[in-house]
């Protein structure tokens, strides 16, 4: 009997050991959001905005935790803001964070500039608390939209 306790000894802690990896989510990489920024700019160019607003506004790939897609037109208006999806065509422009930078702005700057990186402060939906926050920016390729999506320091 006691090889039989000690098979069910084994077998109960691989299966708490395995459940408890299953529960842990990925912890994100700044490459990571890159990728799912570069992923997302694909998707909208590829099969349309309305594709793409579904998707990025659904649980799932391009929206989880304190993770979402966000698209502004070259203007600064939110063409889909996952959030708060009501805010659909207010402009980012004015927006600042808690120490005056000019986040609308440089996202939009460095949109149509191409690519790249903004860094600011913003609060996390998450935790509700104001956190350094690396935002990656990109253009759609042939097109009047800009992506970015952010991650929490």
């Amino acid at each position: 009997m006691s090889i039989w306790r000690s098979i069910v000894a084994v077998m109960a802690f691989l299966l708490l050991t395995l459940n408890g990896a299953e529960a842990q989510p990925k912890k994100l990489t700044y490459l990571d959001v890159k990728a799912l920024t570069q992923k997302a700019a694909d998707l909208l160019a590829s099969q349309g905005l309305e594709a793409a607003e579904k998707a990025f506004l659904q649980d799932g790939e391009f929206k989880f935790a304190e993770i979402y897609i966000n698209v502004i037109d070259l203007q600064g208006n939110w063409v889909i803001y996952p959030p708060k999806p009501e805010n659909k065509g207010r402009s980012i422009l004015s927006f600042t964070d808690e120490d005056g930078v000019h986040l609308g702005e440089d996202i939009l700057r460095v949109g149509k500039s191409g690519q790249g990186w903004t860094e600011y402060r913003w609060r996390n939906p998450s935790t509700g608390n104001v956190q350094p926050k690396l935002t990656f920016v990109i253009r759609v390729p042939n097109q009047d939209y800009i992506v970015y999506a952010g991650l929490y320091k």
